[in-house]
C-alpha cells in the first residue's frame, strides 16, 4: 500500500477524508483493511467498504489497493488517514461473535489495549 502511505503523508488537505484502518488475527498480520469517506468536518461517514484475505495481507495485495485508490478518486478525496498499525481483530463484534465477549477466533486480541500497543490490564 505504498501510494496509500503517500497519500497520508501529504498531511490534511481538506474534506472529503478517508480514513483507512487495518485489522488482522494478530498485530503482524493484515487480512482486512476498512476504509471510510467522512464527506464534511463533523459529518460521519458515509460510504464504508471493507475488503478481507483469507491468506496473505492485503497490505502488499496489489489488487485491494488499486481498489481502494479508485475509491478515493471517485470521491475526490483530499485527505487520507490510515492507521499506523493493525489495531484489532478483523471480526465484528455483535455480527461474527456476542456483544461483550472476545473473539473466538483472534484470542492475540483478549485482554490487549489496541491502541497502545500492549497486552494484557
Amino acid at each position: 500500500m505504498r501510494r496509500l502511505v503517500k497519500k497520508v503523508k501529504h498531511g490534511f488537505r481538506g474534506h472529503p477524508l478517508a480514513t483507512v484502518a487495518l485489522y488482522g488475527p494478530t498485530d503482524s498480520i493484515a487480512s482486512k483493511v476498512a476504509v471510510a469517506i467522512i464527506p464534511t468536518d463533523g459529518a460521519e461517514p458515509d460510504e464504508l467498504e471493507r475488503w478481507v484475505l483469507d491468506r496473505g495481507d492485503v497490505r502488499s495485495d496489489r489488487g485491494i489497493e488499486m481498489e481502494v485508490l479508485q475509491m478515493l478518486l471517485r470521491r475526490g478525496v483530499q485527505t487520507v488517514v490510515m492507521t499506523p498499525t493493525i489495531i484489532g481483530c478483523p471480526h465484528e463484534e455483535g455480527v461474527d461473535y456476542p456483544e461483550g465477549s472476545a473473539c473466538p477466533r483472534c484470542p492475540f486480541w483478549e485482554g490487549r489495549d489496541r491502541w497502545a500497543g500492549q497486552g494484557g490490564e
